[in-house]
């Protein structure tokens, strides 16, 4: 690309997070001019995620202030000189798996392990005073327009609704790949799903894509097990809130000839939960871990019973997906009504409901809010 895309420093309105704990707020910030690699995207939708949360809270680190949002698709408005994957007028889901190529993982092949993914070369800052922002998961997208690094951006259909599209640049994705890519879901196999949030059900839908049966969903929430099954594929439904784990397990061989299910995902990722998807496998069966747990969290098992079942114990980042392969495929099928993907937006909000959408999700009314920017 040419040095006659490149933009100088804008201020557009974006939401951060301050301070631990504290209300987000709607600020002025300043977006840099593209660096050699760098992208401008015009953001047009961005979901509202726990991870966007888990920043504002201190559970992710306490580099305040961040700019929080990073479930986003938007538009590429300007580009660096040396940027050579998108071009402007590009439609695009922002992702922070920017593989690099050259790192041990990348080398070995395993580029979905990369350790050196790509960010943008500068930061946005507050308008204010200069203060630099952390990018929420190096995007940051609760804001009119971002900068990323060009492998951050992945083009997709532009048949697509930005809402709908975004919610691939994580949770979603996250789930739909715990299934797929890593617990390896095969047709005719059976599925677990323990937890059927955003992740969970996005879980419970790959499972489905993949042709497993049964499809079990597992929650606390009647809501949520009926839109499991009317909505997102799974063939039964749990409510775990009154069973014990023997009770639970009982329920699961019983819809498995005796046997329990040839693959668990934990979307919750508590140590409970975690020793349930343990013991409702079957014998070589897999467990996969997706929810994410805090640095405080404890596990204990009996280790005879980690050699005696055998199988796999497998943790998935990011549903172990790449981007240009993963979120193109998905909005096709999305497209061809082969993947319920819209079912995942419960509602549409503006820029200033952040916070209000962090009350809503942790309240579990939604599986996803959605930013949407208006259109100038």
């Amino acid at each position: 690309m040419t040095a006659q895309n490149a933009v100088a420093d804008q201020t557009v309105k974006g939401v951060i997070a301050r301070a631990k704990g504290e209300p987000v707020e709607l600020v002025d910030v300043v977006v840099p001019a593209p660096g050699d690699n760098d992208v401008i995207v015009k953001i047009q939708a961005c979901g509202v995620c726990h991870t966007d949360l888990a920043y504002r809270d201190g559970g992710i680190s306490d580099d305040y202030p961040f700019l929080l949002g990073h479930e986003a698709a938007g538009v590429v408005e300007a580009v660096g000189e040396r940027v050579s994957h998108v071009e402007p007028g590009d439609y695009v889901v922002l992702n922070w798996r920017a593989v690099c190529g050259e790192c041990r993982a990348c080398r070995k092949g395993e580029p979905k392990y990369c350790f050196n993914t790509h960010n943008a070369s500068k930061k946005m800052t507050l308008a204010e005073d200069g203060t630099e922002l952390e990018a929420a998961l190096g995007i940051g997208a609760f804001i009119e327009k971002t900068i990323v690094h060009e492998g951050q951006c992945t083009k997709v259909n532009n048949a697509e609704d930005p809402a709908v599209a975004g919610l691939l640049g994580c949770g979603i994705m996250a789930g739909l790949g715990a299934t797929i890519n890593t617990g390896e879901v095969k047709r005719g196999e059976s599925v677990a799903v323990i937890g059927v949030g955003g992740v969970g059900m996005a879980a419970v839908a790959g499972a489905s894509l993949a042709g497993a049966t049964p499809v079990i969903a597992i929650d606390v929430s009647d809501a949520k097990l009926q839109r499991a099954k009317e909505e997102f594929g799974a063939t039964h439904t749990i409510n775990s809130k009154d069973l014990s784990d023997d009770e639970l397990i009982e329920k699961v061989q019983k819809l498995t000839g005796g046997f329990g299910v040839d693959v668990v995902v934990d979307a919750v990722g508590v140590p409970a939960t975690y020793k349930q998807a343990f013991y409702l496998r079957d014998l070589a069966g897999r467990v996969v871990l997706v929810g994410v747990p805090t640095p405080d969290m404890k596990l204990e098992l009996p280790l005879l019973d980690v050699f005696g079942r055998g199988g796999s114990l497998k943790s998935s980042w990011y549903g172990d997906c790449l981007p240009e392969r993963d979120f193109p495929m998905y909005v096709d099928l999305h497209l061809e009504g082969r993947f319920p993907l819209d079912r995942f937006v419960d509602e549409r909000i503006e820029l200033e409901g952040v916070e209000q959408a962090f009350e809503t999700m942790k309240a579990g009314k939604v599986l996803r809010s959605v930013v949407e920017f208006k259109a100038e």
